[in-house]
């Protein structure tokens, strides 16, 4: 069961994408992404989770028994979130207070134990990595952009908390669209992340359907030769 790097990469960022296509993760994706620095920070602790799970799992595959691969499997995902708990807690604790219990749940995020069961297990370190990679960045970017259109339409701001990630000097980042904008409070509520997403679900299906329409050939008319 192997693919190569190009069906992996595409399937990750686009066919089987996490969030618009498998529909999986979606309570933190929903939750957290009222702010771009929020969606960003959740999308890469997701990513480097699939990343090291992925890895993992690979690696011992040939040496767990059957019977207990899913214990074992889950083990190695609560212990890779516990360590980006712990890290976010020494050096990024205030953007871990507002993702809060969104951290530790990464653990039941069915899309890494999905990853590790159908991929991972059944596949060498090197293309394990890069699906885990590749599956992360797509849920990371979706997180990004709907973190981003939520902000806009909810703040008028871009990158509003950029400090939380990147220190204090991050601030200067902040991008206020007008000075005169009172919000849109449905923008950052749930409502308006259900919304969000599914506009985003119809734009990539709209896409997929604008390439799949066969190109009409134009036959040219006649050109009249004196």
């Amino acid at each position: 069961m192997s693919s190569t790097p190009g069906e992996i990469t595409y399937s990750g960022l686009w066919k089987n994408n996490v969030a618009l296509v498998q529909l999986l993760g979606l309570c933190p994706l929903l939750a957290v992404t009222s702010t771009t620095i929020n969606g960003i920070g959740l999308g890469l602790a997701t990513l480097i989770t699939l990343v090291l799970s992925n890895s993992l799992v690979s690696a011992i595959r040939n040496v767990v028994r059957s019977e207990v691969r899913l214990p074992v499997f889950v083990l190695i995902i609560a212990s890779i979130v516990t360590i980006i708990e712990l890290t976010m807690k020494a050096w990024f604790y205030d953007l871990f207070l507002v993702l809060g219990i969104f951290i530790p749940l990464i653990v039941t995020n069915c899309s890494i134990i999905g990853r590790a069961e159908g991929f991972a297990s059944k596949n060498p370190v090197a293309a394990s990595a890069l699906d885990g990679f590749m599956m992360g960045l797509g849920f990371l970017i979706v997180l990004t952009i709907l973190g981003m259109l939520r902000e806009v339409i909810g703040f008028g701001t871009i990158l509003a908390n950029a400090d939380l990630m990147f220190g204090e000097g991050a601030k200067a980042l902040r991008i206020t669209l007008s000075d005169d904008y009172g919000g849109f409070l449905l923008a950052v509520l749930p409502p308006g992340a259900f919304f969000g997403l599914a506009f985003l679900i119809v734009g990539k299906n709209l896409i997929e359907k604008r390439i799949k329409q066969p190109i009409r050939s134009v036959s040219a008319e006649p050109v009249a030769t004196t």
